[in-house]
């Protein structure tokens, strides 16, 4: 699954000309990004979750990259914020799709930040929200609005590379783009891919995501840089896949005998995966599957699913 760059933190060249940034362990918030740098010119690829971290990660560029242009453009996969809360420190054009412009507004920073100020109060939840987010500085962010928006597919060129920006439709959120570089042989997949971590279903349908899996293995390409955890290649596709297919079919089961969510993702922790990061993201992902079959659930708030993970993860 795993290819020869080592999974440790900071800029790892995964082709000529193309970087990635990398921060174990995947976890919450713990996202990767890249840029592509060839003949003086620069595509970034995400931020970071806060300006810190962003900060510390452009830092790192400017020592270790030849001919980086801190002024290039930056594309933007999808609206998590672990990917775009720090797009107010780059100076270039922000790239990112319709879809992302309209979903970036609902979750804003200050919502983090009011909640890991009454976290103390929350109790198991509070803990939780407090172990998954307590690194990051929510308070006084202003993610950027993006400059240049575009449906389906956008090519850019970086110097001598052509860069492919797809939208490869609603699956993890709302609208989930890829950055391709195919004479490179990679691929930034964002998050639609989790690699070695528990992936998570915001939006859906699964067979959206299930069919980006089966597009992302016919394209030709030998690196495929996840939104967390370490660069891999097409084994690292087919077990995000893999992943899916199964716990679909095994939570429907649990839908069709009646069960509840909470009890679903209670007997699924773990489940197919059980070495994998963060398991109890199952909640999120079986709250997401019961909606998709039975469109008149209401949608679980986000605070109600960080309890629900909290009680799993519970002694």
């Amino acid at each position: 699954m795993m290819s020869k760059i080592p999974f440790s933190r900071g800029v790892h060249e995964v082709a000529p000309g193309v970087w990635a940034f990398l921060q174990p362990n995947g976890s919450w918030g713990l996202n990767n990004a890249g840029c592509i740098v060839s003949e003086g010119e620069t595509l970034f690829i995400d931020t970071l979750f806060d300006k810190v971290f962003t900060r510390a990660m452009l830092d790192e560029y400017r020592a270790k990259i030849p001919g980086l242009d801190l002024h290039g453009d930056l594309v933007v996969t999808h609206a998590n914020g672990d990917h775009h809360y720090g797009s107010e420190l780059f100076s270039g054009r922000m790239i990112a799709t319709k879809s992302f412009a309209q979903e970036m507004e609902e979750i804003p920073p200050s919502f983090l930040a009011d909640l890991m100020d009454m976290a103390p109060e929350l109790g198991g939840m509070g803990a939780y929200f407090q172990k998954a987010f307590g690194a990051f500085l929510f308070r006084g962010l202003s993610p950027r609005k993006p400059d240049l928006l575009f449906e389906d597919e956008l090519s850019i060129q970086v110097g001598r590379l052509t860069v492919v920006c797809r939208d490869m439709g609603p699956a993890h959120t709302k609208s989930d783009c890829i950055v391709h570089v195919p004479e490179a042989g990679v691929i930034f997949a964002s998050d639609l891919l989790f690699i070695g971590s528990t992936p998570i279903l915001w939006e859906g349908p699964v067979e959206n995501w299930i069919d980006a899996c089966d597009k992302l293995l016919e394209m030709d390409a030998d690196v495929y840089v996840p939104g967390h955890g370490p660069v891999s290649n097409k084994k690292g596709v087919t077990l995000v896949r893999d992943y899916w297919v199964s716990l679909s079919k095994e939570a429907k089961k649990h839908f069709d005998a009646g069960l509840s969510a909470r009890r679903a993702a209670r007997e699924l922790l773990g489940f197919p995966y059980p070495d994998w990061v963060d398991p109890e993201r199952v909640v999120i992902n079986v709250h997401s599957l019961y909606r998709q079959w039975d469109p008149s659930l209401p949608k679980t708030d986000v605070a109600e699913l960080f309890d629900q993970m909290s009680r799993l993860t519970a002694p």
